[in-house]
């Protein structure tokens, strides 16, 4: 993978940023440049999950380079050819929804329609617990227009969020490879994760 690089933007679902990180490192192994991106929430929200600052230096230190965090900084991804493939990884629903709608107001979405100036290739990495409710249609619409595609996901606890899905981060690596050579990865519905007891 030498000489690719990739746009790795995370948005604000926190509780699958180890997830997303570990994916970070993973794909800098193998031997991606990585330009990390994040959104507003992303760089500047403490959570139970973990500190901003944190994320921010653990970011910085896989990829070598300073997180872009304005809109006015990711605007030169797509007209610099910065990146060769955009990662929103997580993907929230709030995202998604801007994404369909063509809504750019935070870093994530300006990075990823400046990427899309060059009709390069968009890999989203879904997590939402409304993904099969308000968001759905997002996703469809998502889906059915050129240029993105998904990392395969699956219901991740059916009875106590049945509109919920989370993509199987796992799959990142090999998703990318195939939309760098603008293919789906299928399947992309996974089965659901085991239910817990009731």
């Amino acid at each position: 993978m030498t000489g690719i690089t990739v746009g790795f933007a995370m948005c604000g679902s926190f509780c699958t940023f180890s997830k997303a990180f570990a994916q970070m490192e993973q794909l800098k192994n193998i031997g991606y440049h990585i330009v990390p991106i994040m959104s507003f929430n992303a760089y500047s929200t403490d959570t139970a999950f973990g500190k901003a600052e944190d994320y921010i230096k653990k970011a910085e230190e896989i990829c070598q380079r300073k997180v872009i965090h304005t809109i006015k900084d990711a605007e030169p991804i797509g007209p610099k050819g910065m990146t060769d493939i955009m990662l929103v990884s997580p993907c929230t629903g709030n995202t998604a929804a801007k994404l369909a709608g063509a809504v750019t107001d935070t870093p994530v979405t300006m990075a990823v329609k400046s990427h899309l100036r060059q009709s390069k290739p968009v890999l989203l990495c879904i997590a939402t617990n409304d993904a099969l409710g308000a968001s759905a249609q997002n996703i469809g619409k998502l889906m059915n227009t050129r240029h993105y595609y998904f990392v395969p996901f699956s219901q991740d606890n059916p009875l106590k969020k049945p509109n919920s899905l989370v993509a199987d981060f796992a799959m990142i690596p090999e998703a990318l490879e195939y939309a760098l050579k603008e293919q789906q990865i299928q399947p992309v519905i996974g089965s659901s994760a085991p239910a817990p007891a009731v």
